[in-house]
């Protein structure tokens, strides 16, 4: 990739590979996926519920911003904490919900705003504007919700009407299972004696394929820990009970597509990273890219990453340096994350050398080769503003000197400490400001 657009007054972070391993102890942040999930189902309960060990980054700042504009309260007493009073309903909201490029905020509130007796429009910046949620739209249009959104991506203009009207509706989650996950939770979010039928809203796969089924999981338990009456029929079929939620104290497990860099970090460099949690503990999906990580520089010969996506960037960037090359397959939704992230990481790796990787359909290749550590291959990395692949290149300053990490406050996103907590490990970093 051509280094020509690149403006020269960028802000960029370029690693200086250290010389030790990386030891000592860092705390991931809390899972970005669980507290948003808390936040808006606290948001829907009535009462108050106290959310500890919280992600605070854009994207739940996002959420919260939004559960505020809609008349809840959401206070934020410690860096970790959220502590947020619902009536069990959510207001329209005076002005479009701005949610940046959150695709949990975005999906969650567009079929939360169907229990808004009014209008809600969820909008985000131009990056969320091309990320497809026309399969959420068309369910929740098939229910009986009247919304729009023109081009297939937000904004979405929903006008609710306090309730969910039908009992039973097919949706497509082959691209995401977020939006699986926006109707189960607004599924239970009615208020009991505002509907017509107490029956459950049965919710079902058009067809087989899903994003990331382990996501589902989380969201179950979430509604659970809030008091929904929710239950998996077959592993396409779910039913909810119009319940409503109850508020609830929940704490937030460390977030494991963010211990998925200081697993690699460990890997690469010979160390020992204490994350104060065990891996057993973590119940994300991506907590499975643990026992791949481990098999460090003999990573398998083709890598599937349909149900562990955040993890993918991570362990592309580890296959840079691996004994063999890597394929990985089940990742075309990565192309419709923050960017298009199988293009992001083919650019990336080509730039630090010509033929490291390639896009063979929606597969990624990695060439692989032991022999790029402990050289010196000046590279600007575009990050295309996604935190995810930032934090992965940022990997491969490691082992290689000159990497510059172009936008490298994108890791706000989800971590905005990834910086300190490099730091702190003795990575050596100079910033060049814009």
């Amino acid at each position: 990739m051509s280094n020509a657009h690149k403006s020269p007054i960028q802000k960029s972070v370029t690693i200086t590979p250290p010389a030790h391993p990386l030891s000592g102890a860092v705390s991931p942040p809390g899972s970005k996926s669980i507290t948003n999930r808390a936040l808006l189902l606290a948001g829907l309960a009535r009462g108050t519920s106290r959310l500890t060990g919280a992600l605070r980054s854009d994207d739940t700042r996002y959420m919260a911003e939004a559960l505020r504009a809609m008349g809840v309260e959401v206070r934020e007493p410690d860096p970790t904490t959220f502590v947020v009073t619902g009536t069990g309903r959510l207001l329209a909201p005076s002005a479009p919900l701005f949610l940046g490029n959150a695709g949990t905020a975005t999906r969650f509130l567009t079929a939360a705003a169907a229990l808004v007796d009014g209008t809600v429009v969820v909008d985000g910046d131009q990056h969320m504007r091309k990320r497809p949620i026309a399969p959420l739209v068309e369910a929740l249009r098939a229910l009986g919700v009247e919304l729009s959104a023109d081009t297939g991506c937000p904004p979405v203009t929903v006008t609710g009407t306090g309730r969910i009207p039908g009992r039973r509706v097919e949706i497509d989650a082959g691209l995401s299972s977020q939006y699986v996950s926006a109707l189960l939770m607004a599924a239970a979010g009615a208020v009991p004696g505002d509907i017509e039928s107490s029956e459950p809203l049965e919710i079902a796969l058009a067809g087989d394929e899903i994003g990331a089924r382990g996501y589902i999981d989380l969201t179950l338990s979430a509604m659970r820990a809030f008091g929904a009456r929710v239950e998996q029929v077959s592993s396409s079929v779910w039913h909810v009970w119009p319940t409503g939620y109850t508020a609830a104290d929940v704490r937030i497990e460390p977030d494991a597509s963010a211990a998925t860099y200081l697993w690699a970090m460990e890997k690469l460099t010979g160390g020992r990273i204490d994350l104060g949690v065990p891996t057993a503990e973590f119940s994300q999906p991506d907590a499975r890219a643990h026992d791949v990580i481990a098999q460090f520089p003999h990573l398998p010969a083709v890598i599937d990453g349909s149900q562990m996506q955040d993890a993918v960037p991570t362990l592309a960037v580890l296959a840079a340096f691996n004994e063999t090359p890597v394929r990985f397959t089940g990742i075309a939704n990565l192309r419709v994350k923050e960017c298009d992230r199988v293009r992001a990481l083919s650019l990336g790796l080509t730039n630090i050398r010509a033929g490291l990787a390639a896009e063979e359909g929606d597969d990624l290749l990695v060439a692989s080769d032991p022999g790029l550590a402990g050289q010196t291959l000046p590279a600007e990395i575009d990050t295309f503003a996604d935190h995810r692949i930032a934090m992965s290149f940022a990997l491969a300053g490691l082992k290689i000197g000159g990497i510059a990490i172009l936008d490298p406050d994108c890791v706000g996103k989800t971590y905005p400490d990834y910086w300190d907590a490099l730091a702190s490990l003795g990575v050596d970093m100079t910033v060049r400001s814009a």
